[in-house]
């Protein structure tokens, strides 16, 4: 693998400065540099401060192995199997650090199996090795996360022309794209992910490779397509990634059932998704609350209608058995891609249950409903099926609007509003029988 010149950006040549970073962190570099280890504070950290952001990401490289990290600090232990990782714990606050990755030595007979070995479905297998602070940045995966930033000098630098690649604002994987792609299929939209946040292009050298090599993404573990879901759609740029995902072909590996539906030109599918993501975004801007039920309620609304729709087909079938029955097949057929916590699968039948349970405001039930711990998420639901709706669009909107005047006025006002619902249906009176006293024979 050929390594790029190394670039060293003295203190009065950038603007990464300790104040801005997690006192943690920085405590956690000094102590390794007093116990004579060297250590960096490197990738997201130091990337976004050079792009003007505010840093999220503190994470650590050093020399220091993971046994060695452990005892400079107690309050550290130690995750991993095939990479040891150290992780140092402040409270909440947990300052990750790695020791620095190496090469796999071709020549080196010891490692030769590991570097050749393949999955069956032509994923490459390796454990990771330890290196040098050159070797673990050829290691890592886009040039823009390949820098480094030392408190013993405070200085910056870059082993793989991520400075160039910031100033070109462009997504740039290093090494072989199809190798390192192989090595880790979810980079794929680690790329598109890294793009829309930072509001850069993907290189055309990185992207190429795509469209051949999509398919290994979908032997990735369903567990970590759930972490993978949570980035790319709760992270503020939900609608940007969800449109690179479907230009890329990657977004099937997260909805097959909706990717299928959508490449069948459905425009109000396109319509619906569209908005929530559109939606989530603004939630997110404003420092508002989202959860990942929501969105996955929305992915899954559609293909739930078409299971429900075949269940009422039977005969004898009744309408809440049939939803139940659509809600447990829908999530188990998506449980294969994206394995969702149980905690966000009830949040998520209580969106879809309340779809139906809105539309009944007789009696009582109105003022029930709004007490339902999950009112709100089946009221925001039903707001975005009226705003996106070419079927039904005029009852659905009138629905929401009721909905909407009624948590909005006064108690005397909402009983007015529930009488004027009971006034527009025919009830049914029920018909009661006395019953006759048994004869005494007298």
């Amino acid at each position: 693998m050929k390594q790029a010149g190394t670039t060293k950006l003295t203190r009065d040549q950038h603007p990464v400065s300790r104040k801005m970073l997690s006192p943690n962190a920085v405590k956690v570099m000094y102590r390794l540099n007093k116990a004579g280890f060297k250590a960096y504070l490197v990738g997201g950290g130091v990337r976004d401060i050079l792009l003007g952001l505010k840093p999220k990401d503190f994470d650590i490289a050093t020399d220091a192995t993971p046994e060695q990290v452990k005892s400079v600090f107690r309050n550290c232990r130690l995750i991993g199997r095939r990479f040891r990782l150290a992780h140092i714990l402040f409270g909440k606050e947990i300052i990750e650090v790695a020791t620095f990755r190496g090469h796999h030595d071709a020549n080196e007979k010891a490692h030769h199996d590991k570097i050749s070995k393949k999955s069956n479905e032509g994923m490459l297998l390796r454990d990771n090795i330890y290196g040098s602070i050159e070797e673990d940045a050829q290691r890592r995966d886009f040039t823009v996360n390949a820098l480094y930033y030392g408190v013993d000098d405070y200085c910056v630098y870059d082993y793989a022309n991520g400075l160039q690649d910031i100033a070109n604002r462009q997504i740039r994987l290093i090494g072989d794209p199809e190798t390192r792609y192989r090595e880790d299929p979810v980079r794929m939209i680690r790329a598109i992910r890294f793009a829309t946040k930072l509001d850069m292009t993907i290189h055309p050298d990185t992207q190429a490779p795509i469209a051949e090599l999509s398919s290994l993404m979908g032997n990735i573990p369903p567990a970590r397509m759930f972490e993978e879901y949570t980035k790319m759609f709760l992270s503020g740029k939900a609608l940007a990634n969800f449109e690179m995902l479907r230009q890329y072909g990657l977004f099937r590996y997260f909805f097959p059932a909706a990717d299928r539906m959508l490449n069948d030109d459905n425009p109000q599918l396109l319509a619906f998704i569209r908005q929530a993501l559109s939606n989530t975004d603004q939630r997110i801007a404003n420092e508002q609350r989202v959860t990942p039920a929501f969105l996955l309620a929305v992915m899954l609304w559609v293909p739930l209608q078409h299971h429900y729709q075949r269940f009422m087909e039977k005969k004898g079938a009744v309408a809440q058995d049939a939803m139940y029955a659509a809600m447990g097949q829908v999530i188990d057929e998506q449980q294969a891609a994206i394995a969702i916590p149980r905690r966000f699968q009830t949040v998520m039948r209580d969106i879809w249950m309340l779809q139906e349970r809105l539309t009944r405001r007789e009696g009582k039930k109105a003022f029930r409903l709004v007490t339902h711990p999950k009112f709100r998420a089946g009221y925001d639901f039903l707001l975005l099926r009226a705003d996106t709706a070419e079927v039904d669009k005029e009852t659905l909107s009138a629905l929401a609007k009721w909905w909407t005047d009624f948590q909005q006025v006064p108690a005397q006002t909402q009983n007015h509003m529930v009488k004027a619902v009971n006034s527009g249906r025919t009830t049914k009176k029920r018909s009661y029988r006395r019953r006759k006293k048994p004869s005494t024979g007298n």
